[in-house]
């Protein structure tokens, strides 16, 4: 099947900086994908390329089955950038039909749209008022609506969260998880908790080259390591040093609310971890084991890729 996005050696240099080196990337159907990332990892200079505002220096690029030089795949895209163009000055009803105008919709399917979607978005009762007085979640929410008024086939999300309060990310965050399976979405974000909510894939990138391209469910297989959360009363600071210098332990996190350790050996890891706490003098309070999380593998993975 073809993928709906699919990058082959794409890259873009600025001068003698290279933001996104030699890109591979397939992105299928019907996925929602999370491209994750550091700040400045490359993923806003990526969008940029797909949704053809920023022009590749090197390599090549399809979308919805057609190259980015050929315009005609735009007409099956939304986008949603980082801060939204909104009209402040216009209604939320009116912002929508201007979108559908553009688009090239007739007035009767702009209409059916438009109440569709603000339906949809929980906006009706504010469909009449001037957007300059819709707090930030419904500003996005509104921006969110508009990049769907084409009914596109891919939507293509640039931090679509960024700066929302948590009730508003999270009002987000389901409606674009709502969409899997009916559109592909690509969605950036440097938020890992994002990904692990709503995407089924994932491709992480670090100083412009990509990392990982892969189901959630298969790098989680891949990165399968035993991880033991450990929840002591008292500083663990001083533990952290016998923790590092221990065969069995490939890396120990601090957390608020404990240590997170990562083991080369689960089974002396589950005999000797509690021995040692206890023998630091702390009190162990809680001891588990535990699926290593996105997050876990992100600093492995973006850590690892530093070193090399």
């Amino acid at each position: 099947m073809t993928a709906a996005i699919a990058c082959e050696g794409l890259t873009r240099r600025y001068g003698g900086v290279l933001a996104v080196d030699s890109l591979d990337l397939e992105i299928a159907a019907g996925e929602v994908f999370g491209f994750l990332g550091p700040n400045g990892a490359g993923k806003t200079t990526t969008i940029g390329m797909l949704v053809g505002v920023v022009i590749p220096t090197a390599g090549s690029a399809r979308v919805a089955g057609l190259p980015i030089e050929d315009g005609a795949y735009r007409r099956r895209i939304g986008f949603l950038q980082q801060e939204p163009a909104i009209y402040g000055w216009m209604r939320g009803r009116e912002f929508l039909d201007f979108i559908g105008r553009a688009h090239g919709l007739d007035a009767a399917l702009r209409a059916s749209r438009a109440g569709e979607l603000l339906e949809r978005f929980a906006l009706t009762d504010a469909a009449g008022r001037k957007v300059a007085g819709y707090s930030d979640g419904m500003k996005k929410r509104l921006a969110l609506a508009a990049a769907l008024m084409s009914d596109p086939e891919i939507l293509i999300l640039d931090e679509p969260v960024n700066d929302l309060d948590p009730m508003g990310r999270r009002e987000i965050l389901e409606i674009i998880g709502s969409l899997c399976g009916d559109k592909t979405v690509l969605m950036s974000t440097h938020v890992l908790s994002d990904v692990d909510r709503v995407c089924t894939s994932v491709g992480i990138i670090n100083q412009g080259k990509l990392l990982v391209n892969s189901t959630i469910e298969a790098l989680r297989d891949r990165h399968a390591r035993p991880v033991f959360s450990i929840d002591v009363e008292g500083d663990p600071a001083g533990l952290i040093p016998q923790l590092d210098a221990a065969d069995y332990v490939a890396s120990v996190r601090s957390l608020p609310d404990g240590l997170r350790v990562i083991a080369r050996d689960e089974d002396r890891a589950r005999r000797e971890l509690p021995a040692l706490v206890v023998a630091s003098g702390l009190f162990l309070s809680s001891y588990r084991l535990e699926r290593p999380r996105l997050e876990d593998i992100f600093v492995e993975l973006v850590e690892g890729d530093g070193a090399s």
